[in-house]
C-alpha cells in the first residue's frame, strides 16, 4: 500500500472510523507477535519486510524477548461491511516495572485487547493490567493465544477468565499470532466493540502527549492523541504544563515508521516535531492547545515516582558532561527515569538516579553503554527510607551517606510492598520460605483452578530488589508469577553498614540493611574486596561496622621481603633484631601509607 493510496484513503476518514486499542497482558505472552500480525493482515507492512518483533526496536528488546517502550502505529483496514477504517495500536510492555508505560498508553485508548496464554493462563501481571483498564474505562477484548501449543487448556483459560478477571467466555477470541489463527476475527472485534473517540466539548485543540524521544536532526518528537480540533504545521500551540509557546514543524504518524501527514484531527494518535530543543521542555502527560484559546488540561496519568535510587558516574571522569547530556536524553524517553548530580569521595563527580525496579535500572545502564557509548559503574541499588529523627523531623533519605548519625534517630521506616505470587501448588512450600526469607508476612491464599494459588504478601520493597524475581522463576521452573504495589511504610531495624578499608570509610560501600542480615552481607562484601584490593608492603585490614562495632573482618596480606637471606651464621638474635626492625618499619608505613583501590575493584565488587 503506497503513501498516495494511504493518503486518499485518509480524506474519507472521520472520528466514526477511528479506532485507539491498546495491547496489554502478562510478559511473554505474545503481544509483539499479534502486533506484526496485524500489521502484516491490514497490509501496512509487506510480506518482504516482515521480521519478528517489528515493534521492538532495540536491540536489548530483541535480545531479551521483551517490550521495554510503548510502540504507536496506525494502520488501514477494509472491514467486511467494506468501509475503511483508521486504527491506530500502540503495543505496551508486559514487565511489572514499566506499568508506567501500560498507564501512559491506556490513556489515550477507547479499547485494550487483554492477551492470555492458553498454555499458562492468566498470570499476575494480566491481573494488574486488566485492573488499569477498567480504571480507564475501556473497552476489553479478551483473547486466548497459542491455542495451537500441544499442552494448551482453553476451557481451564476460559474459567480464568470468568472467575479471576470477571470477563465472560464467550467474548473470548481463540487465535494463534504466530500461526495467524483468529487474527481477521480480531479486527472484526475491534471495529465493533471499541468504542470511536468522543470529540471533546472543548471548542479549541485538545491533545495529550503520552510519549516522547529525541531525534538528532529533528530535536524532540512526542506522541500525541487529538481530543478536540486538529493540529498541523505552521500553528502555535502551547505547552500547558510549562507554558511555553511553540510552533509545530511536522505531524504525522507511524506505519510503523514515522511518515508526515497534513494534519492529525479529532481521535487520531501520531507525533509532531516543533522547536523543542530540550529534553527538559516537554512532561509526560502535558496538554497541547491553542495559544490564543487555550483549553483546559486533560485529566492526565498519575506522576509515578522511582523507588529504586543508585549512583551512576562514568569511568573516565572527563566524560561528567558527556553523560550529563545523554541521561538528559534518556530521560526524554523515559519520564520515569530521575537522575540528580552527586560527588562521592571513591568515585568522582555522577548522578543519584531514580528507577521504577531493578529491570528498570538494567535497562537504563545497558542503553547508556549501548545507544550513547558511556563506560559507566553504578552504586548498590537502595530504596527511599523515611527517617525521624529524635527532634521529630522527618526526612527521606535514599542514600545511605546522607543517614544521620544513629544517637540523632528516633525510628527508621522502610517502603513495603503487597506482593501477589502465582504459583502452581506443589511450590507453595519453597515459595512460603523464600517470603519468610525475605522478612515477608502472608495475608492470604487464594485457590485459582486446580493446578495454582495466587499468595498476597507484604514485603519490604528493599528485600526483593536484587534476586527475588529470579528466585521465583527458577523454584517454580518457570510458572511463577509476580506483580506488585506500593503499600506505604513500616517501623523496622534498619542500620547503615559502612565497609573499612585500612580504617577509611568508603563511601561506594556503604548500604543500609536489616540489623539482622548485615552481619552476612558485610562477610561477603569484605571476602569480596579481599580478592580484588591489590597487597601492599603492609597488611590492610577490611572490616564491615555497624555504628562503632565490627561485624566482620578480612586481612590482605602484605607482601614479605626476606630480610634475614642476608644472615649466614651467627646467634639467632642476629636474625630477630633483623625482623624486629622490618616490623617497626611496616607498623610506621601502616600509619602514614593510604590504600589506593583501582577502578577495577569497584567495577568487580559493585558487579557481585
Amino acid at each position: 500500500m503506497n503513501r498516495s493510496y494511504r493518503v486518499a484513503e485518509r480524506k474519507l476518514m472521520d472520528a466514526a472510523h477511528i479506532r485507539n486499542f491498546s495491547i496489554i497482558a502478562h510478559i511473554d505472552h505474545g503481544k509483539t507477535t499479534l502486533s506484526d500480525r496485524l500489521l502484516h493482515r491490514t497490509g501496512t507492512i509487506a510480506t518482504r519486510d516482515m521480521q519478528e518483533q517489528l515493534l521492538d526496536s532495540m536491540d536489548l528488546e530483541r535480545e531479551r524477548g521483551i517490550t521495554i517502550k510503548a510502540h504507536p502505529v496506525t494502520m488501514y483496514y477494509t472491514a467486511r461491511n467494506g468501509e475503511v477504517y483508521e486504527l491506530n495500536l500502540i503495543d505496551t510492555p508486559g514487565h511489572v516495572d514499566f506499568s508506567y508505560e501500560v498507564s501512559r498508553s491506556l490513556s489515550a485508548c477507547e479499547g485494550a485487547l487483554v492477551i492470555v496464554d492458553a498454555a499458562q493462563g492468566v498470570e499476575a501481571q494480566t491481573v494488574a493490567n486488566v485492573h488499569l483498564a477498567m480504571k480507564q474505562n475501556l473497552e476489553i477484548i479478551p483473547i486466548i493465544n497459542k491455542i495451537d501449543l500441544p499442552h494448551a487448556d482453553v476451557e481451564q483459560t476460559k474459567t480464568q477468565l470468568e472467575e479471576i478477571l470477571a470477563i465472560p467466555r464467550e467474548l473470548a477470541i481463540l487465535a494463534s499470532a504466530k500461526e495467524g489463527i483468529g487474527i481477521d476475527e480480531i479486527l472484526e472485534a475491534i471495529i465493533e466493540r471499541v468504542p470511536p473517540p468522543k470529540p471533546s466539548t472543548e471548542r479549541s485543540l485538545q491533545a495529550l502527549v503520552f510519549d516522547s524521544y529525541f531525534d538528532t536532526y529533528k530535536g524532540v518528537v512526542s506522541h500525541v492523541r487529538v481530543f478536540g480540533g486538529e493540529l498541523k504545521a505552521g500553528i502555535v500551540v502551547k505547552l500547558l504544563h510549562s507554558g511555553r509557546n511553540v510552533e509545530i514543524k511536522e505531524v504525522g504518524s507511524f506505519n510503523p515508521k514515522p511518515y508526515a501527514r497534513e494534519k492529525l484531527e479529532t481521535g487520531e494518535t501520531g507525533f509532531f516535531t516543533a522547536n523543542i530543543k530540550s529534553p527538559k521542555d516537554v512532561k509526560m502527560g502535558d496538554t497541547l492547545t491553542d495559544s490564543r484559546y487555550p483549553s483546559p488540561p486533560l485529566p492526565g496519568f498519575k506522576e509515578i515516582h522511582p523507588m529504586v535510587f543508585s549512583g551512576i558516574y562514568p569511568i573516565n571522569t572527563s566524560d561528567y558532561e558527556h553523560l550529563k547530556a545523554n541521561l538528559e536524553k534518556l530521560q526524554l524517553n523515559d519520564s520515569a527515569f530521575v537522575f540528580q548530580q552527586e560527588t562521592s569521595v571513591a568515585l568522582g563527580f555522577g548522578f543519584r538516579c531514580g528507577f521504577l525496579g531493578l529491570l528498570h535500572l538494567e535497562i537504563v545502564q545497558e542503553r547508556l553503554r549501548r545507544e550513547y557509548g558511556m563506560d559507566i559503574i553504578a552504586t548498590y541499588p537502595s530504596v527511599i527510607y523515611r527517617v525521624t529523627l529524635t527532634n521529630g523531623e522527618v526526612k527521606d533519605v535514599d542514600n545511605p551517606a546522607y543517614l544521620p548519625e544513629p544517637n540523632f534517630i528516633e525510628t527508621i521506616e522502610e517502603p513495603m510492598v503487597k506482593a501477589f505470587i502465582i504459583c502452581p501448588n506443589e511450590h507453595i512450600g519453597d515459595m512460603m520460605a523464600l517470603i519468610a526469607e525475605k522478612r515477608g508476612a502472608f495475608d492470604h491464599t487464594e485457590t485459582l483452578d486446580t493446578r495454582r494459588v495466587m499468595m498476597t504478601t507484604r514485603l519490604p520493597l528493599g528485600e526483593i530488589l536484587i534476586d527475588f524475581h529470579d528466585r521465583i522463576k527458577s523454584m517454580t521452573r518457570g510458572y511463577g508469577s509476580m506483580d506488585y504495589e506500593h503499600d506505604g511504610y513500616a517501623v523496622s531495624q534498619m542500620v547503615k553498614l559502612d565497609m573499612l578499608v585500612n580504617g577509611e570509610s568508603v563511601d561506594a560501600f556503604s548500604c543500609i540493611v536489616h540489623r539482622d542480615k548485615a552481619p552476612a552481607r558485610g562477610r561477603s562484601l569484605a571476602a569480596k574486596l579481599k580478592e580484588v584490593i591489590p597487597r601492599q608492603q603492609y597488611g590492610v585490614a577490611i572490616q564491615a561496622a555497624i555504628g562503632g562495632r565490627f561485624v566482620a573482618r578480612e586481612t590482605v596480606s602484605a607482601l614479605r621481603k626476606d630480610v634475614t637471606a642476608k644472615c649466614y651464621g651467627g646467634d639467632i638474635t642476629r636474625k630477630r633484631k633483623l625482623l624486629e626492625k622490618q616490623k617497626e618499619g611496616k607498623k610506621r608505613m601502616k600509619s602514614f601509607g593510604s590504600v589506593q583501590i583501582p577502578q577495577e575493584a569497584f567495577i568487580e565488587v559493585l558487579k557481585a
